[in-house]
């Protein structure tokens, strides 16, 4: 890639030493020449979603999470399920991109690192319902279940397991390579 892409992940899991958060580090690292790729680390500053404060002046990290959504070229997901469904901080962080335009036909996608029997499954279905409500370019090759360990970070908070390493940049080229619909007319 010639000019800079702006990939902004985002990690739906608030626990330090999360699998989740390694996948997305791991992106950092096995990314294409060319791709920035932005971490967003502002789950937990959210406020609860509230349809009466979804109006200027935006709350502050609400307003930071649009920002970077709307500067984005992509977006990629990676989360951990919760009592069956997606976590509640990161459902509040969907609940909040609803009001805005900012990923409107954006290529997205997500990394399901669940290495669990149930493969994490009603997380990533229910994912799929709530990113249809945004309007998103659900980029389906770059949707994967690449099953991530504890065992497979290492101190530095990155996989190092070269096959597992190779799924996650085979993910992340699928989604920084994908031509949206509006550019293949």
């Amino acid at each position: 890639m010639a000019t800079k892409f702006q990939l902004l992940t985002v990690c739906g899991s608030t626990r330090s030493g999360s699998t989740n958060a390694a996948v997305l580090r791991t992106v950092a690292a096995v990314a294409p020449e060319g791709v920035v790729v932005d971490g967003y680390d502002g789950l937990t500053d959210l406020p609860h979603f509230d349809p009466d404060r979804d109006r200027d002046p935006l709350p502050a990290a609400v307003a930071d999470l649009r920002g970077r959504l709307k500067e984005a070229d992509a977006v990629l997901f990676c989360t951990p399920e919760y009592a069956g469904a997606l976590p509640g901080s990161f459902k509040n962080l969907l609940d909040w991109s609803v009001g805005s335009e900012a990923m409107y036909h954006k290529p997205v996608a997500w990394i399901n690192a669940s290495w669990a029997a149930t493969g994490a499954k009603n997380a990533h279905e229910s994912l799929r319902i709530v990113l249809g409500y945004l309007s998103v370019d659900l980029v389906e090759p770059a949707c994967v279940q690449i099953p991530v360990g504890r065992d497979l970070v290492e101190a530095d908070g990155l996989v190092h397991d070269e096959e597992t390493r190779q799924r996650i940049a085979a993910a992340v080229t699928a989604l920084v390579t994908h031509r949206p619909i509006s550019q293949t007319i």
